[in-house]
């Protein structure tokens, strides 16, 4: 005889379901309150951000300075103005030689321009120069057709610069603070908190602090592992401005998609200009491969190891940051994405219940404070 539901187990599920989906929809519309407020915010939330990825790559030497004597308000400027004179470097090591070859690469785009037109004057498109001016004249006039969003872009441009020099120097100066008191913030903020909170917050605070950490090393390693790899084959093949290729390979791995896709489209225009249409090629797919092994398998298991993510983790968060938020949120998805885990984990390791030895009466947490 089959057997019959019972009503009252069917009315304790959809109870048990009713107020689980309640519980839920008021968490969800927290986040969404808080991810609105921090849009409101943003213009002080994306330097505070970015300063606190450069302090967790500067700390290390900070940290060095500290146990060896130097004051904290010293150590924090001498390391705030070696990362401004490495920075400074940088700049300089990609900007000087390509002035001094820039006469060189000019020659060469134009070169490069009048074999194009004269390939296109054969077969198979036996293009004339009248159609290439024809060409040119519609251009040009498309072009002062559309001069109102042209400048419209243009003043665009010119005020995302200024707000990215807005947010560099509020980054700045908050890493040098961040430099100088960041060790007394925990004891400041255990002291601010009531209750359970002063244990709480600061452990996650120190753990999403190593978890940041372990970030922005994986990620200087993956752009230097890029650099090396594309530089060498740069190298073999002879492209000119091997050296500042390979650092603008560097300095771009910290801006996903963007920045890969800049430094590869400056590296294949290098290699036309200069070598040729082969050369180009081969470089193009020297940049395609690397970049394919580093975001595919390099980077997923070097950030999974490092922040405790699953591959499969890291790369589903890079596609959702990206889908929801463009390059920022490609940018910020895997950081964010492990502070949730580390939250998700001391959660866990609150409310897991007590496990019981054999042959015991006592019980114990497992939980423990990585140091």
């Amino acid at each position: 005889m089959p057997a019959t539901l019972s009503s009252q187990k069917t009315a304790a599920a959809l109870r048990t379901s009713a107020r689980v989906s309640v519980e839920l929809l008021l968490v969800l519309v927290m986040t969404a309150v808080a991810l609105w407020v921090m849009g409101r915010m943003w213009s002080v939330v994306w330097p505070l951000i970015v300063g606190l990825l450069l302090t967790t790559l500067t700390w290390p030497l900070t940290r060095f300075l500290r146990r060896h004597g130097w004051r904290p308000a010293l150590a924090a400027s001498a390391v705030t103005v070696l990362f401004l004179l490495v920075a400074t470097g940088i700049v300089a090591l990609i900007a000087v030689p390509v002035a001094s070859q820039s006469g060189e690469l000019a020659d060469g785009v134009v070169e490069g321009i009048q074999k194009l037109r004269e390939w296109a004057a054969g077969p198979p498109l036996n293009i004339g120069d009248d159609q290439i001016t024809r060409a040119f004249d519609t251009a040009i006039a498309r072009i002062q057709d559309s001069v109102g969003s042209m400048v419209t872009t243009v003043v665009t441009g010119v005020s995302t610069v200024f707000n990215g020099v807005v947010t560099a120097v509020l980054a700045l100066f908050l890493m040098f603070f961040f430099l100088k008191d960041g060790p007394r913030f925990l004891p400041w903020l255990t002291r601010q908190l009531p209750g359970r909170l002063a244990t709480d917050v600061p452990v996650v605070a120190a753990r999403g602090w190593e978890t940041l950490s372990a970030f922005v090393r994986s990620q200087a390693f993956v752009g230097l592992l890029d650099a090396v790899l594309i530089g060498i084959g740069l190298w073999i093949l002879g492209v000119p401005l091997v050296l500042p290729l390979a650092v603008l390979t560097f300095v771009s791995a910290f801006v996903p998609i963007v920045g890969a896709l800049f430094a590869g489209l400056v590296a294949v225009l290098i290699a036309l200009v200069s070598n040729g249409l082969t050369d180009a090629l081969i470089v193009l797919a020297i940049i395609v491969v690397v970049q394919q092994l580093e975001g595919n398998v390099f980077q997923p298991m070097i950030q999974s190891r490092g922040l405790g993510l699953h591959a499969a983790v890291i790369l589903l968060a890079v596609t959702l940051g990206a889908s929801l938020a463009g390059v920022v949120g490609s940018l910020l998805a895997v950081p964010v994405a492990a502070l949730i885990a580390v939250v998700w984990n001391y959660l866990r390791e609150q409310l897991s219940e007590p496990s019981q030895e054999p042959g015991t009466g006592e019980s114990h947490t497992g939980a423990t404070v990585p140091s």
